[in-house]
């Protein structure tokens, strides 16, 4: 995987680290260019916004954001983009050509997710009080796709021409149970696999924010079976409540490491027939983290391990006459740890650019899209759109549209594609 990304550096985008990355983003920021691009992204605010609301609109709960979908396509073929299509997952996309690739790639890709947390039927109409505008998935990640829609104008309006293609994208499957399936596919099993150098992702609002580095998670969903029985004419029969409940026990005995920061987490549980019956079949779901991947797998087989020793030592316990105990574990979301180095161009040059707008990087680690390139050795960060937001994943998230600190905000990850990209 590190010779794969070590290859793709050798892309027109990122062909060697910037020696200065302050001095490129700087010339870049004070370009005639990018302050026509940045006159345009003013004149156009209002319409921004209005691509917030109309987006925001449009549900898009997990697994069901083809609506959403569609409309952002349609958007992206308005805004000129060429190639615009959506791919067999349901990711929309449209190139802008650079003057070295001229559409054949490689790429570097600015993504925002279309999908939200909220479930089919959460009501989404936008409310307005003063400068805020509240509604679920609002700031996480709507206003994010109508600000790379702005993009898009303000560079067509300011002339300014990329060195490299530019693949802007709306993509799917980015929250809880969508496990990244979006951008997994497109880095895996789209028509760029292998054609993409350095990789965006806009998540939430924070301009000063830089995400290098990707949380990996493994979850299970255990199901522990038996043979079951009334509670009282068969007591003394195994119990699969007895294992799962061990399980539990001995897994918050486990030490882990405080750095890189490492966690677990029994989450769900249910099963069982009634009070006066011993259960025949109940569930667990586990939840494990890890800045490291090595230690994600680390606590990966220690459960197991546990899963296995809970079960013999009820079969051992108790009367097995009817049947024994077993588990069956079934991963339900698998994200893999990953980091950007902090020698690599994206990160100097995206620092610079949050630095250039009198912000101060937050680095930080965390599971995002950006977590499926960093493991494949592709560099990889996660920015904020701009401006102010808060209660995300609640139904009262808010995003703050008060235009001058807003678009003070945007310029920053507009500054960053351009210092990747290149400007010709």
């Amino acid at each position: 995987m590190i010779a794969f990304g070590a290859a793709l550096l050798a892309g027109p985008a990122l062909a060697a680290p910037k020696s200065d990355p302050a001095g490129t983003v700087r010339k870049i920021v004070g370009s005639p260019g990018f302050k026509k691009a940045v006159e345009k992204l003013d004149a156009d605010y209002d319409r921004t916004i209005a691509d917030v609301i109309t987006l925001t609109e449009i549900p898009a709960p997990p697994f069901k954001e083809e609506a959403r979908a569609k409309a952002y396509l349609e958007m992206l073929k308005a805004h000129g983009l060429s190639d615009v299509s959506m791919d067999a997952e349901g990711n929309v996309m449209g190139i802008r050509p650079g003057t070295a690739t001229r559409g054949k790639g490689p790429f570097v890709v600015m993504a925002a997710h279309l999908d939200t947390v909220f479930p089919e039927g959460t009501d989404v109409k936008v409310r307005r009080e003063g400068t805020r505008l509240m509604a679920p998935g609002i700031g996480d990640d709507t206003r994010s796709l109508a600000t790379l829609l702005a993009y898009v104008r303000a560079l067509d309006a300011a002339g300014i021409k990329t060195k490299s293609d530019i693949l802007f994208v709306g993509n799917v499957g980015e929250e809880g149970p969508g496990d990244l399936r979006g951008v997994r596919y497109l880095f895996n099993k789209s028509a760029f696999k292998g054609r993409i150098t350095a990789f965006f992702s806009m998540d939430g609002s924070d301009p000063s924010r830089i995400v290098d580095g990707g949380t990996g998670s493994k979850r299970y969903h255990v199901t522990f079976k038996g043979p079951g029985g009334h509670s009282y004419g068969a007591f003394g029969t195994v119990n699969p409540m007895t294992a799962m409940s061990q399980v539990v026990v001995d897994l918050y005995a486990v030490e882990v490491p405080k750095e890189p920061k490492t966690t677990y987490s029994a989450s769900v549980t249910g099963g069982g027939t009634s009070v006066n019956s011993i259960p025949h079949e109940v569930f667990m779901e586990f939840d494990m983290r890890s800045e490291s991947a090595a230690e994600l797998a680390k606590l990966d087989q220690t459960l197991i391990g546990l899963l296995d020793k809970a079960t013999a030592a009820e079969n051992a316990a108790r009367s097995t006459r009817f049947g024994k105990i077993s588990y069956e574990p079934k991963v339900i979301g698998e994200r893999p740890a990953g980091k950007t180095a902090g020698d690599q161009p994206i990160v100097q040059l995206t620092s610079a650019a949050i630095s250039a707008f009198g912000f101060t990087p937050e680095h930080g680690i965390s599971s995002t899209d950006s977590n499926i390139p960093m493991s494949l050795g592709i560099p990889a960060v996660t920015i904020g759109s701009g401006g102010k937001a808060g209660r995300a994943h609640a139904l009262d998230e808010w995003i703050d549209i008060e235009k001058g600190e807003s678009l003070k905000g945007m310029q920053v990850g507009l500054a960053a594609l351009l210092a990747v990209a290149g400007v010709d």
